[in-house]
């Protein structure tokens, strides 16, 4: 990946996106935060999500209302999840059903087609919807908001002596269970790599290891071959073990600083290439990819992502496909340097991660490429995640209404 001047990527937030930054702006480095359990799991019998009672604590969503790009297409990508027979298997969730989640979504896409002014649409919002929030990692609210993105990197779909580093497609005795993890765990990352037991499944050669290292951390890439042409591959399944950060394995060490990005990490592992398999073999998770047709990256519910508008969360504790609302920082190029902005903006609910864990994570995608990268790699910031689930007395004749989630 070769980073690129920093004043190419305001088009990446702002241009492309659509995404709703506000207010004043920082320089932008990592926040360092008082020690907290962002992956903290939920205490036994709660739930991810309460719904709040005091409109006092209800976001003003007015300057989100103003930054619609990319919102119909997202919400007919929940949809068209929310249609297939299977994503009734992980409802009710937080309390809230199925058709509660598929009225909500297209409730909220009709007030997009009613020309309604921000202000307007801020009203109806609040007067149509039921808020909820994540309970966090403190059960006060707190997430700690990260992005990410599919890479573009150089490859062949044959061995050479610059291309020689795989990614592999799925084993075919590789069953998957309900929740996409394997039904049994495989061999870690280390045993995967050097006993050859993947020899014949290679999809795609990559010329730097760690290169193939982040296509796995970010699930998706986009390869560009000899002939300039881009095939897409995207994740399809993994090895069942947890994912062990190298980030922080790197800042304990001393390599990076405490700060340090993804832009950071690959510069030092071109600079150190010795390091990269023993740092890469301490995370024990594997990914494995198929390619992607239509080029287009796709989530966890095998609905192709959207810059800017899909989260990544815990679909464990979570409602797949679901209308959220993220208040955050996020990094942004102004003026030839990367600063932070306060965001607000509209989002659903499309994916998950490995490193995705708990009601304290969130991580926002943000599209393809170098650009969204240096973004991505430099984002790193606690917010607040809600919900908007439209009121049972508005939910359609016939539909099931839901029970309130705990909590509240």
């Amino acid at each position: 990946m070769t980073s690129r001047p920093a004043v190419a990527l305001s088009a990446v937030l702002v241009a492309c996106s659509g995404l709703a930054l506000v207010g004043c702006e920082q320089p932008q480095e990592l926040m360092e935060f008082p020690m907290k359990d962002y992956n903290r799991p939920l205490p036994p019998g709660a739930q991810a999500l309460r719904k709040i009672t005091d409109p006092s604590r209800i976001p003003d969503f007015t300057k989100a209302c103003g930054q619609r790009h990319r919102l119909v297409e997202a919400i007919d990508r929940s949809l068209h999840y929310l249609a297939k027979p299977s994503s009734q298997n992980h409802y009710p969730c937080c309390g809230i059903t199925h058709a509660r989640v598929v009225a909500s979504l297209e409730s909220f896409r009709d007030l997009l087609a009613a020309s309604l002014t921000p202000s307007q649409m801020n009203a109806a919002v609040r007067g149509r919807f039921d808020v909820y929030e994540s309970v966090g990692c403190d059960m006060k609210g707190t997430v700690l908001v990260t992005c990410y993105y599919t890479p573009i990197f150089e490859g062949a779909l044959q061995p050479s002596a610059r291309f020689r580093y795989p990614l592999y497609a799925k084993p075919a005795n590789l069953e998957k269970g309900p929740g996409g993890n394997p039904k049994r765990t495989w061999p870690d990352r280390r045993t995967l790599e050097s006993s050859g037991m993947l020899k014949g499944l290679e999809l795609v050669y990559l010329a730097d290891p760690f290169e193939a290292y982040v296509a796995q951390v970010q699930g998706s890439v986009k390869i560009r071959l000899r002939d300039g042409s881009l095939r897409t591959y995207g994740y399809t399944a993994n090895n069942g073990h947890e994912y062990q950060s190298i980030r922080a394995m790197l800042v304990d060490d001393g390599k990076v600083g405490p700060y340090a990005g993804l832009p950071e990490m690959i510069a030092y592992f071109r600079a150190h290439p010795n390091d990269v398999q023993p740092y890469t073999w301490r995370n024990p998770r594997y990914v494995f990819f198929a390619p992607i047709e239509d080029g287009r990256p796709r989530g966890c519910l095998n609905e192709p992502v959207t810059t800017g508008r899909t989260v990544a969360t815990d679909k464990e504790i979570f409602p797949p496909a679901a209308l959220g609302f993220l208040v955050t920082e996020l990094p942004v190029a102004r003026h030839g340097e990367i600063v932070t902005a306060p965001y607000r903006g509209f989002v659903f609910d499309q994916d998950a991660g490995g490193a995705i864990r708990a009601p304290g994570r969130c991580d926002l995608y943000l599209g393809v490429g170098d650009e969204a990268g240096d973004l991505a790699g430099r984002a790193k910031n606690e917010g607040r995640l809600y919900y908007l689930f439209l009121k049972p007395a508005a939910m359609p004749s016939g539909a099931l209404r839901t029970p309130e989630a705990s909590g509240g």
